[in-house]
């Protein structure tokens, strides 16, 4: 559910009360996110690659990405 619909059901006037109280975060929910950031990435390559811009997909040091 969308914390802020939850914060508006619940009558939160602060979105940090709804948050803290009704989230939890376990290791595994954080792999889980992990991986499908890495699914998405690898969607995103494969795109590129198909679009024929594969060595103008952006690197974190604002370089190409190689090969």
């Amino acid at each position: 559910m969308n914390p802020k619909v939850l914060q508006y059901l619940m009558g939160h006037s602060d979105i940090s009360v709804t948050l803290n109280t009704y989230t939890h975060l376990k290791l595994d929910d954080a792999i889980e996110e992990v991986e499908k950031l890495a699914r998405m990435q690898a969607e995103a390559n494969e795109e590129f690659r198909h679009m024929g811009l594969k060595d103008d997909i952006p690197t974190k040091n604002g370089g190409r990405k190689l090969g």
